[in-house]
């Protein structure tokens, strides 16, 4: 049974991208039946392809909206990416989000795939595939998009919205310019929300807000559990999430002074964890969703910061009402 709590429109979970295939349906039906209105997956190099993972989620439960979050633009012929969304959303209409986005430097450079100009790209991706989903025959002539005489076959009749996954101040201006709509990877503060909105500054414009989240009766437990995974925050490429904060040449310190990705997690004070997860009791989590939805945030996606990812719905589910 869930706690009484404020309502939870769009409250979604992760699926997360170290579980084994075979778990994968199981995760995303015991998410439908908690409660959950949608599940989010990633395509981290190397691991499971965005798309397989999709329409596996979309074919194994009912009601379920899905989200791409994200695709890396680089990855795929635009063509070819918006005939696998075509065919999904037309299969399942109106439970599909497509996210597009750089994706890291060091793994699509490691894949070969990084391009010279990833803001060129994604802004020509993210337009060429917008017009093709609703059946444009579409010539563009991009430095990296080049389309001569290209119209999908099959349509969907119901065209999904796409969005952009970005973080960087150019990044966000170019999703409010060419996307329906901004994943903000985690971790979304309040101030992380507020500056990116600002950057974006588009009207009828979605942000889907990502944070990692751990919840327990016993705050000190849901902070233990969420630690290891916010060792991100003082990676490079998380800069610009935690640069708008408080206490951010502080934690950049603790980064340089502790030496190491795990020792600097395991050194975050109680205080920092508690800014930079959706982490504590029910109602502390509640409360924390709730200022983000104020903020702007049309939908959250929660990460579930567990060792066991079937025990994490149960307890995320605490959430929901």
């Amino acid at each position: 049974m869930h706690e009484a709590g404020p309502a939870r429109e769009n409250a979604g979970v992760l699926l997360p991208s170290g579980i084994p295939a075979g778990q994968l349906v199981s995760y995303v039906r015991k998410a439908e039946r908690l409660g959950f209105a949608e599940v989010w997956v990633a395509e981290d190099c190397f691991r499971h392809g965005g798309f397989a993972q999709a329409a596996t989620v979309l074919a194994s439960t009912r009601s379920l909206h899905v989200g791409l979050g994200i695709a890396p633009a680089a990855a795929r012929n635009v063509v070819f990416a918006a005939m696998e969304v075509a065919t999904l959303a037309e299969l399942h209409p109106g439970r599909l989000t497509v996210g597009v986005g750089h994706g890291m430097p060091g793994w699509l450079g490691r894949a070969g795939a990084w391009p010279s100009s990833p803001l060129t790209l994604l802004g020509e991706y993210i337009q060429a595939l917008r017009q093709l989903l609703t059946g444009q025959r579409v010539d563009y002539g991009g430095r990296y998009v080049r389309l001569r005489d290209a119209r999908l076959v099959h349509p969907p009749s119901v065209v999904p919205p796409v969005l952009a996954g970005v973080r960087g101040p150019r990044s966000l201006r170019l999703s409010g310019e060419v996307a329906q709509g901004t994943v903000l990877a985690e971790p979304v503060t309040p101030e992380y929300l507020s500056a990116a909105a600002a950057r974006i500054a588009a009207t009828d414009h979605e942000i889907v807000a990502y944070n990692i989240a751990s919840v327990d009766d016993d705050p000190a437990v849901a902070r233990d559990r969420a630690r290891g995974a916010l060792a991100i925050a003082g990676e490079p490429d998380w800069r610009a999430h935690v640069a708008v904060l408080d206490f951010a040449a502080q934690l950049a310190g603790l980064r340089r002074a502790t030496g190491s990705a795990a020792a600097f997690a395991a050194a975050l004070p109680d205080g920092w964890v508690d800014r930079l997860a959706i982490v504590g009791t029910p109602r502390r989590a509640r409360e924390q969703l709730a200022v983000l939805r104020q903020g702007g945030a049309s939908r959250t996606v929660l990460i579930p910061a567990y060792p066991d990812p079937h025990a994490a719905l149960d307890s995320l589910a605490r959430l929901l009402s």
